[in-house]
């Protein structure tokens, strides 16, 4: 197996690949219609180095390829690191956008510790004293709606989505987003 150091010393986040044309034996991963030998499986790892405070963790058996104990963070951590994304990344991308309204249609809470420590540690917000609570994010989520393209956030997520499905991302509008706003607690 090859493991390919791709970090920039001074990042917090640091990355690695793992590569083996093996590891097909071990994980069964198939793909429609290839035919022929696997084709080479690459596995990205982002590691924080300096991960921002108040992640909730919960841990999950899992029985594949075999039992075991593994701690996860909780969706309410999961959705604030979510909407940290949203809010500061500096290019548009789709499936954060996609993301959000899985968590918002399934009434996920926002873990608002993790999320205020999270914009303090990088992004537009970074240092800010802010207090990162109910309304401060919808006004913050209100401001990004608004300057969002939806069509091309749409455009961008189309070939993770299934034909049939395709067809909900054209109601992909101002509207909609700042009504899942609403939604959430």
């Amino acid at each position: 197996m090859d493991i390919v150091d791709r970090s920039r010393t001074e990042a917090a986040v640091k990355l690695a690949f793992l590569k083996d044309d093996a590891i097909g034996k071990i994980l069964d991963f198939r793909y429609a219609g290839k035919k022929g030998p696997l084709a080479k499986i690459r596995i990205k790892l982002e590691i924080d180095a300096n991960p921002p405070l108040g992640s909730q963790e919960e841990r999950k058996v899992m029985d594949f390829p075999f039992l075991s104990v593994v701690t996860v963070q909780d969706l309410s951590t999961l959705f604030a690191g979510k909407l940290h994304a949203l809010l500061c990344r500096e290019y548009l991308k789709g499936r954060d956008w996609y993301d959000f309204l899985w968590y918002t249609a399934r009434g996920i809470p926002v873990n608002y510790a993790y999320l205020g420590s999270a914009l303090r540690q990088a992004g537009p917000y970074k240092d800010m004293d802010i207090h990162v609570d109910r309304p401060w994010l919808r006004g913050a989520l209100d401001h990004k709606i608004r300057e969002t393209d939806f069509k091309r956030a749409a455009l961008d997520v189309m070939r993770f989505i299934a034909p049939a499905l395709q067809s909900s991302l054209e109601l992909w509008s101002e509207v909609v987003f700042l009504q899942q706003v609403e939604k959430i607690g």
